[in-house]
């Protein structure tokens, strides 16, 4: 199974499961439950949070998956793991421990000081471009998908990254 499912595997797959192949849905949870909890922890900066929407997002999948002829199922999955996220901010205050996050949120083989650093720069930038970058990056997301998910223009979206991405070269000290 490829690391990234694509949209045309993951629309099979979402066929089948409309059929109750729990093989399928094993294997969408597989593909897909990394970088949904990192986006969500990203977004929430709440490990239990992150775990309560990654399970949201597969109970949905399962109960009533999306019809398999949607012509973008991943932005779609990761549209459900943002809103979820976006409720789960506004219905309680965000509090942040990074050494409960610290395996999803970056590299496995980056050092404790980098982690913070990089979760520091990423917790310094405004709403919009953090959700972009982590979209983007954690999500797999092609720019056009985020713009459909966040409901804006593209070339938002590309400004919100581009403005993201200095600021954390900024912040990181990367030249």
């Amino acid at each position: 199974m490829p690391d990234k499912m694509t949209d045309e595997i993951l629309r099979e797959k979402l066929a089948a499961i409309q059929s109750g192949d729990m093989k399928a849905f094993e294997e969408v949870y597989q593909s897909l439950k990394t970088p949904i909890m990192t986006v969500a922890a990203r977004m929430t900066g709440d490990r239990q949070a992150a775990e309560d929407i990654l399970q949201e997002v597969f109970v949905r999948l399962y109960k009533n998956p999306p019809d398999p002829k949607l012509s973008k199922p991943r932005a779609y999955i990761f549209r459900m793991a943002r809103n979820l996220a976006i409720d789960s901010i506004r219905s309680s205050e965000p509090s942040v421990n990074i050494d409960e996050c610290e395996d999803v949120l970056v590299h496995k083989d980056a050092d404790s000081a980098e982690k913070l650093d990089i979760e520091a720069a990423l917790s310094a930038l405004p709403d919009a471009e953090r959700q972009t970058v982590v979209l983007h990056i954690n999500g797999g997301l092609k720019f056009r998908e985020i713009a459909q998910i966040t409901a804006a223009p593209l070339g938002t979206v590309l400004w919100r990254y581009n403005r993201a991405v200095g600021r954390l070269r900024a912040l990181l000290e990367i030249k």
